[in-house]
């Protein structure tokens, strides 16, 4: 047990929690009293104001994001799940996997995110869905590969030994050691896929979407209705690491030890 888990609850919710406040406390000082901040960083109260007013406007286009996010996280995620088990039971795959998902990791979303937007179309939502879902991939393998070699000889002679199926060791064995390795894969992927949902909205496709709104009011002179909708993509993109991060400690926790 690290020095994190000992902490109690309360210690480990109300930390972050008032990390939050100090720094919003120095940002009201910084631009209301102290109006020192640069002309494009706005007042809190004034991004709360915005929200306030357009609320129901920047949940239609969270509602956006979020789906962009979801599928492609989706999607990321299965496409990983079948290559990581094809590259754990065949070793040729796996080297012929390596350096494609080598390059899939340094591929740069914002070069990648004008060509797929342009190719599927500048009224689809798929190209920004293949961008989340490019992004998603590599943390999704990469734990799920992971986690399927983490079974000991051992335990697998023994399995053999006792007479069971390739199915039998795959769900006794194999599927429970890598489990907690891949809701780790996918509480990463989760905020990576936000990210490159963003970022995809952001440099084109349908006028729709958190991006496009930050790009377009950012442009046009109105920050703190820009930071309103940050805000949103901030919410969304919490909303799915809190849920990733629950399953993956309500899965450790019921792994038997």
């Amino acid at each position: 047990m690290n020095a994190v888990q000992s902490l109690p609850g309360w210690v480990r919710f109300a930390a972050p929690v008032v990390v939050g406040v100090l720094m919003l406390g120095l940002w009201v000082l910084v631009v209301d009293v102290l109006d020192a901040a640069p002309r494009a960083l706005p007042s809190p109260f004034a991004i709360i104001t915005e929200i306030g007013l357009r609320f129901g406007i920047i949940t239609e286009d969270m509602a956006i994001t979020a789906t962009n996010a979801l599928l492609g996280l989706a999607l990321g995620a299965v496409v990983a799940i079948l290559l990581a088990a094809l590259a754990a039971t065949f070793r040729p795959i796996d080297g012929m996997l390596a350096p494609l998902v080598a390059a899939i990791a340094v591929v740069p979303i914002v070069a990648l995110t004008p060509i797929l937007n342009t190719m599927f179309g500048a009224s689809s939502q798929f190209g920004r869905m293949s961008v989340a879902a490019i992004a998603a991939f590599v943390p999704v393998f990469v734990n799920v590969l992971r986690g399927l070699r983490q079974t000991r000889p051992v335990h697998r002679d023994l399995l053999r030994a006792s007479a069971a199926s390739p199915w039998q060791t795959f769900s006794v064995l194999t599927l429970p050691t890598a489990l907690p390795y891949l809701l780790t894969g996918l509480r990463i992927a989760s905020s990576v896929a936000v990210i490159a949902a963003l970022v995809a909205e952001y440099f084109g496709g349908p006028a729709d979407g958190i991006g496009t709104a930050i790009a377009t009011y950012a442009k046009s002179g109105r920050a703190s209705l820009a930071f309103a909708y940050v805000a949103g993509g901030i919410a969304i993109g919490l909303a799915l690491f809190l849920v990733t991060g629950l399953l993956e400690r309500l899965v450790t926790r019921r792994r038997p030890v």
